[in-house]
């Protein structure tokens, strides 16, 4: 049996994870790669930690948006598809 070390946090997979956890642990891993002089393969773990991140971000705003284009109403007040217009207004 191999004992966990307790400082150690467990690393939970990106599905598991909400888009402001997964945000932030991209945060932390971008802030980690630009600062530290860090040996070549704990720099790939983390730059594959990154991209992991951040398409599970991609992934749940794909979901949301698709959820806000379900849930637009037209001016008869029916539900229909449309584009999510994220130009300023």
């Amino acid at each position: 049996m191999v004992k966990r070390d307790k400082s150690t946090p467990k690393v939970r997979p990106p599905a598991d994870l909400t888009y402001e956890q997964a945000f932030e642990e991209m945060e932390g891993v971008v802030q980690r790669l630009q600062a530290a002089d860090l040996p070549l393969e704990e720099a790939l773990a983390l730059f594959e930690r990154g991209q992991a991140l951040a398409a599970r971000c991609q992934e749940l705003l794909e979901q949301a948006e698709l959820r806000l284009r379900q849930l637009s109403t037209d001016s008869a007040g029916k539900l229909e598809e449309t584009d999510l217009d994220l130009s300023p207004e």
